[in-house]
């Protein structure tokens, strides 16, 4: 089973809940009767193994983190690195009678975009098999040299519930690109955008909102 280490933001499907959902207390959920699986990882950003999730101890979020995740364009990098993916299949077990959504996602990362570079994280999220998905995305201007972090909120009518007594792995797919410099056109500076903390992981909490099915 593959692991991920958490970087980066957005989030989710805009599909209203089925009638016959209610809202569940937090109380009901517990980080014991809750764990997440990474099925899948693919992408150049997440290589095998470097990739990893934790459960919160309220089990309200969990946290996806990464360790090889760079976008970079300029000197040294190869012509596909300016844009980096990746695609997880996520196996979330939860307790019978509930059903969960992502109501949100806080991503973090750092910047080092050259005068006239630019750099963009974007996020779709959709459970298998539905048709409809939201992408969300952020965009960052040179010159930058700095840590980065963005937050996205889902509001209630728009959540998009796991049908209730169903099992289905939840997709989330992230991306970031960077554009260099039209100026440098001998390729003397280098740009990138990663998703990662100062300890060179990347993390991204996902906010998750609960009901009871009927």
């Amino acid at each position: 089973m593959l692991n991920v280490v958490a970087a980066g933001a957005m989030l989710v499907s805009a599909l209203v809940a089925p009638a016959s959902i209610a809202t569940a207390t937090p109380a009901v959920v517990s980080p014991n009767n809750i764990t997440v699986d990474v099925v899948s990882a693919n992408g150049s950003g997440c290589p095998q193994n470097s990739a990893d999730v934790s459960v919160s101890t309220d089990a309200q979020a969990f946290t996806v983190t990464y360790s090889q995740y760079t976008a970079q364009s300029g000197a040294g990098a190869q012509p596909t690195d300016f844009r980096m993916n990746c695609q997880l299949g996520l196996n979330v077990h939860i307790p019978q009678g509930l059903t969960y959504a992502i109501a949100g996602a806080d991503y973090r990362g750092y910047a080092h975009l050259q005068a006239g570079a630019q750099g963009q994280e974007s996020a779709y999220y959709y459970f298998q098999g539905e048709p409809h998905t939201t992408r969300i995305s952020h965009t960052f201007a040179g010159p930058a040299d700095r840590d980065w972090e963005t937050s996205d909120r889902v509001g209630v009518a728009a959540l998009s519930y796991l049908p209730c007594g169903e099992e289905r792995n939840l997709n989330i797919n992230t991306e970031l690109r960077v554009a260099g410099s039209r100026s440098d056109h001998r390729n003397e500076t280098t740009s990138f955008l990663t998703m990662d903390s100062t300890d060179g992981s990347i993390s991204t909490v996902y906010h998750l909102a609960w009901r009871s099915c009927h």
